[in-house]
């Protein structure tokens, strides 16, 4: 069973059903049907036209639904739509997806949460913890996004903005989560930045380029993780670090930054040092400074309290991280911690000598990891610097 053409063939499919008139929702509904019915008949039964037969299965599943639920004179208009029977059209109609789902009905969070799960093939609780909110709040607000959009023609694309929020959590779910989804990211951010003049357009393929470039010195043989402090640089793409670059100084050329932007900065200056000592964190801690002017995110508060340790010493760096704790004291009353929090701890407490502590850190963060393999790597943090202490 080939999962991955599953999921690539996934959102064409929703695509065409929508195109023929369908409603979103029940769209949505259909082709997830389809799915499960192919998991079930492809392993004994595999189709010649793979995504012809998904978008017939799933359109006969619309119409059984819309039979059930329609009146009768629009069930009659939809049968007699129905095309006649051949190879689905080849066109890929993805990205054009992605602006139907960031519908004008929606807020840009509905948006967003609903094009993740019915586009970008992510799962609940991989959107949840993207948004850093309970996955069961996520399911909430993706089921009153799908009864918002119930019954509503996609034929007005939304915005920019929102599509590129919604690219930028599929790549960053595809570069560290479960799934694999970085390269499709690219590939429509591309497409993208093909269609629109826009320079945060251009920041967010830049700042995709630049990590994706590192991608392949990010785990060891054994697929552990490497820290980017300890990567072999050699191993490092230098043709997608130079496209990104200079599609970065072309962008930022206009004078008018952006979140995308800022974030490609301070990965193109990771690009640039030819060792991790030689890495300019002062510069990198004045585009942190820069990107918290405008997102706020305590995310990026996190990131930048990192960049000030490595630029003014672990104590400096606890010191932004104290500083984060007072100002941001919702994430822990929700009982939903940030994520990488207490590893960035444990990193600033080890840095500054405090062996038990920073052991003690990397264990707690091990339970917090969102994927096996950061777990693991924070497990042998924690064992390294535990035998340290036995000596």
């Amino acid at each position: 069973m080939d999962e991955a053409l599953l999921r690539s063939l996934a959102p064409s499919v929703l695509a065409v059903l929508v195109r023929r008139g369908a409603d979103f929702a029940a769209a949505e509904d259909a082709v997830q049907d389809a799915l499960l019915q192919a998991v079930r008949v492809w392993p004994t039964d595999p189709p010649r036209d793979a995504k012809g037969w998904l978008v017939t299965v799933a359109w006969h599943r619309f119409l059984d639904a819309t039979r059930a639920d329609a009146a009768r004179r629009r069930r009659e208009d939809l049968v007699d739509e129905e095309p006649a029977p051949g190879p689905a059209p080849a066109a890929d109609d993805t990205l054009q997806l992605y602006f139907l789902c960031a519908h004008p009905s929606l807020t840009p969070a509905f948006a967003v949460a609903l094009t993740l799960r019915a586009v970008g093939g992510l799962t609940t609780r991989q959107i949840a913890e993207a948004y850093l909110v309970p996955e069961a709040t996520m399911a909430q607000r993706i089921s009153r996004a799908k009864r918002t959009v119930s019954g509503v023609r996609f034929d007005r694309p939304g915005d920019v903005a929102t599509v590129l929020r919604v690219l930028y959590l599929v790549f960053n779910e595809g570069y560290s989560g479960d799934v694999d989804l970085s390269a499709e990211a690219i590939r429509l951010t591309r497409q993208l930045a093909a269609r629109v003049d826009h320079p945060e357009v251009a920041g967010l393929l830049a700042l995709m380029l630049l990590h994706h470039a590192r991608r392949a010195a990010r785990t060891a043989p054994d697929g552990s993780l490497v820290p980017l402090a300890e990567q072999d640089r050699g191993r490092w793409d230098t043709a997608l670090i130079a496209e990104g670059v200079w599609i970065l100084q072309a962008a930022l050329a206009r004078d008018r930054l952006g979140e995308f932007q800022a974030q490609a900065a301070i990965a193109a200056l990771h690009a640039d040092a030819p060792t991790a000592e030689e890495t300019d964190w002062v510069q990198i801690v004045e585009w942190y400074d820069e990107l918290t002017r405008l997102t706020e995110s305590p995310v990026v508060r996190l990131n930048r309290a990192v960049a000030v340790g490595e630029a003014d010493g672990p104590r400096a760096g606890l010191a932004a991280l104290a500083a984060l704790d007072a100002s941001s004291p919702s994430s822990s009353s929700r009982g939903y911690p940030l994520p990488r929090h207490t590893a960035v701890a444990a990193y600033l407490h080890e840095r500054d000598g405090d062996l038990a502590t920073a052991a003690r850190l990397y264990a707690e963060a091990a339970h917090q990891a969102p994927n096996l393999a950061e777990r693991d790597h924070l497990t042998r943090q924690a064992a390294r610097l535990n035998a340290r202490r036995c000596r």
